[in-house]
């Protein structure tokens, strides 16, 4: 990129010149901006890092994704994918689904391949405040919002606040702090403890 003048998402496209545009490159530079903010964290990783490790120029990320945090957010995003959370989770109805939201969450952090950008955007969060804004953003306004308003509850915004903070609790203790036993306990352990807590936040009058 060559000056701060790099077309943004829905300005146009980016120079051809230097571009290594073509079929697959957002998912390329996806790849590439997941995997430099596990290994790097929010502060170390760059946009010219990211389009450096997906082989473009860095006016085709802004032209993607926009600002670093917007990449930041499309890295956290693709690994729930809340169109899929939801349906899966709130829209087979009320029974059942603090079971079915524990075995959702775990999975994905099971999954070596999500859980890294997830890794990511949590350590950052605790000590980056523009992270702390994705998560924010991402988490509470556009995940949380879409399950209460499946949920046939009082105060659904504020129950579905109560699981994310059990949940990502969880996350912290297991993959960041690593605290035994929680840290080697199976899945299915995890998911049979704290599935009644989650059925009464999200299903019980």
């Amino acid at each position: 990129m060559t000056g701060g003048t790099a077309p943004r998402r829905g300005r146009g496209r980016p120079p051809a010149a230097g571009r290594a545009d073509g079929p697959g490159t957002r998912e390329r530079i996806l790849e590439a901006a997941r995997a430099e903010f596990a290994e790097r964290g929010y502060d170390r990783t760059s946009v010219r890092g990211v389009a450096r490790a997906a082989g473009v120029d860095a006016a085709l990320v802004h032209h993607y994704f926009g600002t670093k945090e917007e990449v930041f957010a499309a890295a956290v995003e693709v690994s729930f994918e809340p169109a899929l959370l939801v349906p899966a989770v709130v829209g087979a109805g009320p029974d059942g689904v603090g079971e079915r939201l524990a075995r959702y969450f775990l999975g994905v952090w099971e999954d070596p391949a999500t859980r890294a950008p997830l890794l990511a955007v949590v350590r950052s969060a605790l000590t980056h405040e523009a992270a702390a804004g994705v998560l924010r953003g991402y988490v509470l306004r556009r995940l949380l919002e879409r399950v209460a308003k499946d949920l046939d509850v009082p105060d659904p915004r504020f129950r579905a606040e109560l699981a994310a903070a059990h949940m990502i609790g969880i996350a912290i203790l297991r993959y960041v702090v690593r605290v035994e036993p929680l840290a080697s306990a199976e899945p299915e352990a995890i998911v049979a403890m704290v599935a009644p807590t989650l059925q009464r936040y999200l299903a019980e009058a």
